[in-house]
């Protein structure tokens, strides 16, 4: 006869409402670490799917994900020419906030050059990218079909493909259009700001008294178009040539006073040390806060059940019941308890971890760990109702 199973037989509607409600603590526990696994995958999400072994960035910037950084595009060609190298190819990268049916829209724009690479990895729906204008790829946390147009700048773009979870560090769903495009996006001013800025050029031209008004005229239309150009990135991409030393070629580039090469080694530290440690300190101290919780809502729930049963632990030892019997059926309760929660717990967070506004990702070896360490819990928990029931007297079971 398991005594421990009989008396949750006769206590079952607190055993069960207890478990649940541990459950769902620990189904909390789960989604903060699938949440921090989250924030890795998604700080990474670009990073990895561009595949580069190099990220060159303005000088003395840590860009272009964590800083901004804006460098010409031409300079690929020199970068390309650095022994060592085998491609290079330039990026742009933007975060947009549209409004789209009525509430704000928000994604992340990668613009990449068709010849080149950095662009959507995989497409799961429609085709890449082909014109050089007007035409875009999303990734499937936008919610786009094909076909869809959105109003980017001065133009539409079309929806002509559709790739997987590819997101910003800060969660935002990507989208890629041709280089050309990006570039006009981000760079390129309205009409009526173009209209001022020649206004401001000319005005301060024509306050020099050392130009004649020809030569005023000759710097106002070429100083304007410079101004205008779009010929501008925040990265230029590079992957290594077979066998060459990564450092060297960091420290040719690093020569070039203007611009800085950062390994991915280094953008991996930057995106997760650098951008996500505060989200991922704050994570971790609601899951340590959490288990303290657990521990402290077990230990209870043992403690109370243990003085509600103390005349019939005073009767089994009156019978002659040994300790151990007692120890096994208050610790044996205690981990049944956190078996069932765990697995409620787990239940719930498989059905709705798909459903979370930002990426959750479960992992095996946290799972596993965290189940040693609920085990450990309702272990050491038990200790506070066993040392109560050790401490009963036989003749309490003949008291009044």
């Amino acid at each position: 006869m398991n005594l421990a199973f009989r008396d949750i037989r006769y206590h079952r509607g607190r055993f069960i409402l207890t478990s649940i409600g541990l459950g769902l603590l620990l189904g909390v526990v789960m989604s903060m670490g699938g949440i921090y696994r989250g924030l890795f995958a998604d700080a990474l999400s670009i990073s990895n799917a561009t595949r580069a072994d190099l990220w060159v960035v303005q000088k003395e910037t840590s860009g272009p994900f964590a800083a901004i950084s804006r460098i010409p595009e031409d300079i690929r060609y020199r970068i390309a020419a650095v022994p060592g190298v085998a491609e290079a190819s330039p990026l742009s990268f933007e975060t947009i906030q549209i409004e789209r049916g009525g509430k704000p829209f928000r994604f992340f724009l990668v613009g990449y050059d068709l010849n080149g690479f950095g662009g959507p990895p995989v497409i799961i729906a429609g085709r890449g990218i082909r014109q050089k204008h007007y035409e875009m790829v999303v990734a499937q946390g936008m919610k786009m079909g094909l076909g869809e147009k959105v109003r980017l700048g001065l133009h539409d773009y079309t929806v002509v493909g559709i790739t997987g979870k590819m997101v910003s560090s800060g969660g935002d769903p990507a989208a890629y259009v041709s280089l050309a495009d990006a570039q006009e996006i981000q760079f390129k001013s309205d009409n009526d700001a173009i209209r001022n800025q020649r206004e401001r050029i000319a005005a301060r031209l024509a306050g020099l008294p050392t130009l004649s008004p020809p030569q005023t005229k000759f710097l106002e239309q070429n100083i304007a178009a410079l101004t205008e150009s779009t010929h501008t990135v925040n990265t230029v991409v590079a992957r290594l040539a077979p066998g060459a030393n990564l450092q060297e070629v960091q420290e040719r580039i690093g020569h070039w006073n203007h611009f800085r090469a950062i390994s991915d080694g280094e953008q991996t530290q930057i995106l997760t040390k650098g951008m996500i440690e505060k989200a991922r300190m704050q994570l971790g101290l609601f899951r340590i806060i959490l288990l303290v919780i657990s521990a402290v809502i077990i230990s209870l729930i043992i403690y109370t059940s243990t003085i509600d049963k103390l005349r019939v632990i005073a009767t089994l030892k009156l019978i002659g019941a040994q300790n151990r019997v007692i120890i096994g059926m208050i610790l044996q309760q205690s981990l049944l308890m956190g078996v069932i929660a765990y697995a409620i717990g787990y239940g719930i967070i498989s059905l709705t971890y798909d459903r979370f506004p930002r990426r959750v990702e479960l992992v095996a070896g946290d799972l596993q760990t965290l189940f040693v360490i609920v085990i450990v819990i309702c272990t050491v928990s038990s200790f506070v109702g066993i040392r109560k029931a050790l401490r009963v007297e036989p003749a309490e079971a003949l008291g009044g």
